[in-house]
């Protein structure tokens, strides 16, 4: 296997774990939401997330590489955290959405970052275009999910 596919395959794999991550911390909050039309969005983000995963994993395969299926170890914390700390402001809308954002903060910068060593490591198009692809939806649900925050916000003022 080449180094190329190698670089391409760890990227592609931390991307993995992310988006893991994304998929079953949409669920959880899913859960949590009181909103339907909220639960509604938050449970297709879960299934986006899962779509992008498999995704990541046909394109590390396709490299030679084995595919990560397992979220990461700061993803499982996090969802810890969010839970307790939903539970101890009662699990409003509001709570679930900024801890939404909050996940999605990390999900943009691991990406941003995966795009950016994509660029500088010269790895092969459909690599670089799979993760400018999935960039701009995880931006997009960012601008989404604070948008729906700020309005949850703005009708318990």
């Amino acid at each position: 296997m080449s180094d190329i596919n190698k670089e391409a395959i760890s990227i592609l794999n931390d991307l993995i774990e992310t988006s893991i991550d994304g998929e079953k911390g949409f669920h959880t909050a899913a859960e949590d939401a009181k909103n339907p039309e909220i639960k509604a969005y938050l449970l297709s983000r879960s299934s986006g997330c899962k779509t992008s995963v498999a995704e990541l994993q046909a394109e590390v395969r396709a490299l030679g590489g084995n595919p990560e299926d397992s979220s990461s170890i700061a993803g499982g914390a996090h969802r810890l955290w969010v839970n307790l700390k939903s539970a101890l402001s009662g699990k409003n809308d509001e709570a679930v959405l900024n801890e939404v954002e909050s996940g999605e903060d990390h999900a943009l910068k691991a990406y941003k970052k995966a795009a950016q060593e994509a660029t500088e490591k010269n790895l092969p198009v459909n690599v670089t275009t799979l993760i400018q692809r999935q960039l701009q939806g995880v931006q997009a649900n960012h601008d989404k999910v604070k948008a729906l925050r700020d309005t949850v916000r703005a009708a318990n003022k």
